[in-house]
């Protein structure tokens, strides 16, 4: 599997959102969401521990960018979907760690 071709980086990522081209798919957890979630169209809550249960719900029209908290957890989520079919999936590079050092906007709870 040739990675670096799986990678999105923050800004085209957001500027893909913005476009409505695709949706983000955060797979944290819900009380990682709940501090700071991404603040975009189109993102779409699966924690990694549902993707296997849930992915059905995935659309498979439409780009899937998969998004954690550094890259990891989505990466594994990406090579899951891949293998179940989806062909138009994407990592986004660093998660959101890439994401706020580029100072793309978030929303944090409390």
């Amino acid at each position: 599997m040739n990675t670096p071709l799986l990678q999105l980086d923050p800004p085209s990522a957001l500027t893909a959102l913005r476009a409505g081209d695709c949706t983000l798919v955060d797979v944290r957890e819900p009380h990682e969401v709940a501090r700071m979630a991404y603040e975009a169209p189109g993102v779409l809550c699966m924690p990694l521990s549902e993707l296997e249960r849930r992915h059905h719900e995935l659309p498979r029209n439409k780009d899937l960018i998969l998004a954690c908290a550094a890259g990891g957890r989505s990466m594994q989520a990406l090579q899951y979907l891949l293998h179940q079919g989806h062909t138009k999936a994407r990592n986004l590079a660093g998660g959101m760690a890439a994401w706020r050092a580029h100072g793309l906007p978030v929303r944090e709870g409390g």
